[in-house]
C-alpha cells in the first residue's frame, strides 16, 4: 500500500512544482503571438550613386534606402508590427566608395515620428552626432554625414547585442564562481540561450530573494547601463556586498529579450508581443520561463521575493512605483531608499510616478503575484553615461545598505 501512495505524493509534488500561478490585473492585454515584418538583411546602393547602406549585423534596423536626389536619400524605418509604442529605433551602417559629405532623412510611417539623437561608431568609437549636422523640419529630421570607405554606424542608441551583454557579464562573473553562478534558464522564441546570475553566498534556504531584470524592451539601452554598473556594485566584493549576499539571494537577469535586440525591434520580442505586458499569463517563452525558474528557485528554497526592480528606459529619468506598499516585507524601502539616494548623490532629485500596476507588468507582477515591493527603473534616453552610472552605483549601494541593516 506504502508504494502507491508514495506513487500519487510523487506526482503531486511534480504537478505542483510545475505549475505557475497566474496573476490578475485589472486591464487585460493580449499577448498571444503576432506575425511580425521581419526586416529583409541586405546591403543598399542608391541608384547612380556610390553610397551604400546595410543592416546585416545584429541588432541593425533598415527596412529601405532610396534616393531623393544627389545628396540626400531617405532611410525608411519600419517597426516590427503594429500598434507599438513610438519608440522609433534605427541602426544601419552606412560608406561610400569616394570620401563625401552626405544627408541622410528619416522616413517613418505615419503616425511615428523620430525619437532619439543619432550616435555614431567611427573606427570603433561611438559618440554622439554633433547637433550642427542635424537638421529638423516640422517632424522630419536629417543629419549630414562625412562619408568614407571606411562603415559608419549610425544607430539610435550604441548597440549593446546579446552577443556584447553576454561578453559584459562573463567578465563581471569571471573568479566570483563563490558568489555568482551562471546560467540558462530557458530559450528564446529564435532558440537563444536566456541567461540569470543567481547570486548570494553561504546556505541559500529561507533567504529573501530580490530580482533584477532589464532588456525586456530592445532599445533601451541606458536602462541596461544602469543595470550594469547596479550589479557591478552589488558584486565588488566590498564589505558590504559581502554582508548584503550573506542575507540575501540575488536573481539577475541580464537580457530578457535577446530575439528582440538582435532583430533590432522598437519594442517587442520575435514573436510581436511587448512582453511586460506578459506578467499575467505568460504567453510569450521569455516570460513564462522566467517565471517557472524563479517559482523553482523558491519552492527549492523555501523563500520568497521582496523585491524586483525592472531597469528600463523612457525620455527621462524616473522611478515608476507602486501606491500600495502596506503589507509588503519592506513597506518603507521605497521613501527610505528615494532619500537615501538624494542624501547621496549631489543635487539629485528622484522622480517618482506612484500608481498601482493596472497592466500586467513587471512591477505588477511583484505586488499582486509576492507581494512584493516593485520598481520599473526608468533612465532617460539622453542621460549621460557618467551620470548613469553614478546613480546606478549609489542606488544599489543604499539598497544593500538599507537591506541589510534591515531587522526583517
Amino acid at each position: 500500500m506504502m508504494k502507491p501512495l508514495f506513487f500519487v505524493l510523487s506526482i503531486f509534488f511534480l504537478v505542483a512544482c510545475s505549475t505557475i500561478k497566474t496573476v490578475s490585473f485589472d486591464n487585460v492585454v493580449d499577448t498571444t503571438t503576432k506575425p511580425i515584418d521581419v526586416q529583409i538583411k541586405q546591403t543598399y546602393q542608391l541608384e547612380d550613386s556610390d553610397v551604400y547602406a546595410s543592416n546585416q549585423f545584429d541588432g541593425a534596423r533598415l527596412n529601405g534606402f532610396k534616393k531623393l536626389n544627389d545628396s540626400t536619400a531617405f532611410v525608411i524605418i519600419s517597426p516590427e508590427n503594429t500598434p507599438i509604442n513610438n519608440s522609433a529605433y534605427y541602426a544601419f551602417n552606412t560608406w561610400s566608395s569616394k570620401p563625401k559629405p552626405f544627408y541622410f532623412t528619416f522616413k517613418y510611417p505615419k503616425g511615428y515620428k523620430h525619437r532619439y539623437i543619432p550616435k555614431l561608431k567611427i573606427d570603433g568609437t561611438w559618440r554622439i552626432i554633433d547637433t550642427e549636422n542635424v537638421f529638423q523640419e516640422d517632424s522630419i529630421v536629417t543629419v549630414k554625414l562625412n562619408l568614407t570607405k571606411t562603415p559608419i554606424t549610425v544607430a539610435a542608441q550604441v548597440i549593446e547585442s546579446s552577443k556584447d551583454v553576454k561578453s559584459w557579464y562573463t567578465t563581471l562573473i569571471k573568479d566570483k564562481e563563490n558568489v555568482v553562478k551562471y546560467e540558462v534558464f530557458g530559450k528564446s522564441a529564435l532558440g537563444k540561450d536566456l541567461p540569470v546570475l543567481n547570486m548570494g553566498t553561504g546556505n541559500l534556504k529561507g533567504k529573501d530573494v530580490i530580482v533584477l531584470l532589464t532588456r525586456q524592451h530592445p532599445p533601451e539601452v541606458t536602462g541596461y547601463y544602469a543595470f550594469q554598473k547596479f550589479l557591478e556594485t552589488v558584486l565588488n566584493n566590498s564589505s558590504l556586498s559581502k554582508a548584503f549576499l550573506s542575507k540575501y539571494h540575488v536573481l539577475a537577469f541580464p537580457i530578457m529579450n535577446p530575439d528582440g535586440v538582435d532583430l533590432g525591434q522598437w519594442r517587442h520580442n520575435a514573436n510581436g508581443v511587448d512582453t511586460n505586458r506578459d506578467w499575467a499569463v505568460y504567453n510569450q517563452p521569455e516570460i513564462k520561463q522566467a517565471v517557472k525558474y524563479i517559482q523553482k528557485v523558491l519552492n527549492r528554497n523555501d523563500s520568497k521575493i521582496v523585491l524586483g526592480i525592472d531597469f528600463h528606459s523612457t525620455w527621462e529619468d524616473v522611478f515608476y512605483t507602486n501606491k500600495l506598499r502596506e503589507g509588503t516585507t519592506y513597506p518603507n524601502f521605497i521613501s527610505d531608499w528615494f532619500k537615501a539616494l538624494e542624501a547621496n548623490i549631489p543635487n539629485y532629485k528622484v522622480n517618482e510616478a506612484a500608481g498601482n500596476s493596472t497592466k500586467p507588468v513587471s512591477k505588477g507582477w511583484f505586488l499582486y503575484g509576492h507581494n512584493a515591493v516593485g520598481i520599473t527603473y526608468e533612465i532617460g534616453d539622453h542621460t549621460p553615461k557618467e551620470t548613469i552610472a553614478l546613480i546606478g552605483r549609489v542606488s544599489a549601494e543604499q539598497m544593500m545598505n538599507i537591506l541589510t541593516n534591515s531587522n526583517n
